[in-house]
């Protein structure tokens, strides 16, 4: 499995526990794998949290980011150092984002709660949603050519 992806230990645990969860089975085997897995260098939730924060920049909040990290068991040192490492500007993200997803300002109520939706699922704030698709709306759109 780690030949073809980096995972965090959370997620490799529950991948090779499989259906054993439910049934109260003992997980100090698949631990003591883990454990050597990690010392060998071959899993590392830094190294995981690195990669996935690098992967979702610039489609994804940081909040986002950092609340997918959490959700996938990587916390703390791991998770605050790889959205540090990371330069993501919430707003030139979203701003990004929008213009590849929409481009265009929204022609009525029914597409600018659209485009405000898809914004929310990417993990950015209302208010800077709402600011964004004001602004556009009294732009022009732009000029092809």
């Amino acid at each position: 499995m780690l030949a073809r992806r980096e995972y965090s230990r959370s997620e490799l645990r529950a991948k090779l526990a499989g259906d054993r969860s439910g049934s109260g089975a003992d997980f100090s085997e698949i631990d003591a794998v883990l454990e050597e897995l990690a010392a060998r260098g071959y899993l590392s939730d830094a190294r995981f949290a690195q990669q996935f924060a690098r992967q979702k920049s610039g489609a994804y909040s940081k909040r986002a980011i950092g609340a997918s990290l959490k959700a996938r068991g990587v916390e703390g040192e791991a998770a605050t150092d790889a959205l540090a490492r990371v330069e993501i500007d919430d707003h030139d993200a979203m701003l990004a984002l929008w213009r590849r997803r929409f481009g265009v300002p929204p022609a009525n109520e029914k597409e600018k709660a659209r485009q405000v939706r898809f914004l929310q699922s990417r993990g950015f704030s209302l208010s800077a949603i709402l600011k964004l698709v004001r602004n556009t709306s009294r732009e022009d759109p732009p000029v092809e050519g």
